[in-house]
């Protein structure tokens, strides 16, 4: 299993946690895994770009064009990124509107739980049942369960499991 994951967002909205997720996912599938994130000066709004290399690699870094998937916490941001992903790959965005790969409104569905910092999780959710990642519903749950914090573990299942019924529906799947 070898699979390049490209993570990109703004400071506050989770993508560090989501590179922690997909780290330690690999490591509880066996998988090797190789991280690099670019935040440096970013504060909470600045972008922030992350690579995930799951298998067996030597570089950190997600070569322009090789991705075999992205999730996009903005929108705004495919534009500035999408080149990373390889013509066969697939893009998974929070938006509210179609466009290229498959949309989720993930923070709206955080929101209407009362979790409006959770949205990077309901996109994972919708991105797992899209069956594009090298985890699935039953190993996600666990990490996530084991990575979240004590105040957190509940909330953030039950926003996972809200994104991934999403993912499944006709519309949602891919």
């Amino acid at each position: 299993m070898n699979q390049q994951i490209i993570l990109s967002g703004s400071g506050g909205q989770g993508i560090l946690f989501l590179t922690r997720f997909f780290a330690e996912a690999a490591l509880e599938y066996g998988l090797a895994v190789l991280t690099s994130e670019v935040h440096g000066m970013a504060m909470r709004g600045g972008t922030v770009l992350s690579h995930v290399k799951v298998g067996s690699f030597s570089s950190p870094l997600v070569r322009y064009g090789h991705a075999d998937v992205a999730m996009f916490m903005n929108a705004e941001n495919v534009a500035v990124h999408e080149g990373f992903v390889r013509p066969e790959g697939c893009l998974y965005i929070n938006s509210n509107r179609p466009g290229k790969g498959f949309s989720c409104d993930a923070s709206r569905v955080a929101a209407t739980l009362n979790l409006p910092a959770a949205g990077n999780v309901a996109l994972l959710g919708f991105a797992v049942a899209g069956g594009k990642l090298f985890c699935d519903e039953q190993g996600s749950r666990l990490v996530l369960s084991r990575i979240s914090g004590p105040g957190r573990r509940q909330a953030n299942l039950r926003v996972f499991m809200t994104g991934y019924q999403i993912g499944l529906e006709p519309a949602g799947a891919s």
